[in-house]
């Protein structure tokens, strides 16, 4: 049975500024559902073997369409489609710890 809260490790600029490269997240499965604005873990369904760390926009397709906040970085659903979500994030432990809110999308 998979761990509710897991480590994952940001790798890329995709999410910058509220992310950057090197920045160590604990993520939950389960909990509350996934809203938009809620930074994610996810895997696109044309991709599973890619884990990402994206914003959720909208529930689409049993999924959802995710995005990066660096919009000069396109590796999200604009060029993967849907993602199915594996966990949100809660909150960055290394290297400046704080929480990983909501921000409307």
């Amino acid at each position: 049975m998979p761990r509710p809260v897991f480590a994952v490790l940001v790798r890329g600029p995709s999410m910058a500024p509220t992310l950057r490269h090197g920045d160590a997240l604990l993520v939950r499965r389960g909990g509350r559902p996934v809203r938009p604005g809620d930074v994610v873990v996810a895997t696109f369904r044309s991709r599973p073997d890619l884990l990402v760390v994206k914003r959720a926009v909208r529930a689409q397709d049993g999924g959802w369409w995710v995005r990066g906040d660096n919009d000069l970085v396109t590796d999200d659903s604009r060029a993967y489609g849907v993602a199915d979500v594996r966990g949100r994030v809660l909150a960055r432990y290394w290297p400046r710890p704080r929480r990983i809110g909501y921000r409307p999308v």
